[in-house]
């Protein structure tokens, strides 16, 4: 499966799934001209033939431009009930909501999902076809029951190492603002993101750390933390940006090897 990650952190967020025959859009926190760039900048073409949106939660930097995603490329906006009653969709956007932890399929691609402790309902969501199995996990203050078996066979894992505890508490947030990020519904600190990757019950062959903070997070930091975790097990480790797309392919050669 090809994975391009469009921009990933608190000014938006949008990646693309791509098997043999179905096309994913994941979040729609991008504008579409935004989205336009993003593809540009790594010599494509943004995609025409999208089977579905699929929209993690209803904070704006995952939701905001999906009817404009879904409207434009004529496929449905893709949510569960809990965040579909939350997003505001134009009534000319298709909307189909999933129950989570119920499977379904878009396509050759099966999906399954898993709930996280945010501050808006939110889901973890795993893409499994006959090659590969992609796992997403953004925006969530802590780690579930059964996070980690529910990840345990992704060979490649999208994961959120928001921010490292002593930036956040010494940085330029207000109070409230710090309370929130480091709380038991916000985002997971790099400490907390090394802990889940050493519980998987086996180490994916491709990790990519996502919403680093621009603020309160340094890519040394978080990088150090989940080598840290991972040891010496051979796992590829990447970090995503906001402002630049990175695209996942087996000839990316962007790549961090652990373990050589």
């Amino acid at each position: 499966m090809r994975v391009t990650i469009l921009g990933s952190g608190s000014e938006g967020n949008a990646l693309l799934l791509e098997s043999a025959t179905t096309s994913i859009l994941v979040d729609a926190g991008l504008s579409h001209r935004k989205l336009l760039q993003r593809f540009a900048a790594i010599g494509r073409d943004a995609p025409k033939n999208v089977a579905a949106v699929i929209v993690t939660h209803s904070h704006t930097d995952h939701a905001a431009h999906a009817s404009t995603y879904a409207t434009r490329l004529s496929c449905p906006v893709r949510a569960s009930e809990a965040t579909m009653q939350s997003i505001r969709l134009r009534p000319a956007a298709q909307a189909e909501s999933f129950t989570v932890g119920r499977e379904f399929a878009v396509g050759d691609i099966t999906i399954r999902s898993h709930a996280l402790p945010h501050d808006a309902p939110q889901v973890a969501l795993v893409f499994e076809t006959k090659a590969t199995t992609v796992g997403l996990v953004t925006d969530l203050g802590h780690v579930p029951k059964g996070l980690e078996q529910f990840l345990g066979e992704c060979e490649t894992l999208l994961l959120e190492s928001n921010h490292d505890p002593d930036m956040l508490e010494m940085g330029p947030y207000p109070e409230m603002l710090k309370r929130r990020v480091a709380g038991s519904l916000g985002h997971l600190s790099n400490g907390q993101t090394g802990d889940l990757l050493a519980g998987l019950p086996h180490a994916p062959k491709r990790v990519v750390l996502m919403h680093l903070s621009e603020t309160n997070n340094s890519p040394r930091l978080a990088r150090s933390s989940a080598e840290a975790a991972l040891g010496h097990q051979g796992t590829e480790l990447l970090l995503a940006k906001q402002q630049q797309p990175l695209e996942l392919d087996p000839g990316h050669d962007q790549q961090l090897q652990l373990g050589v």
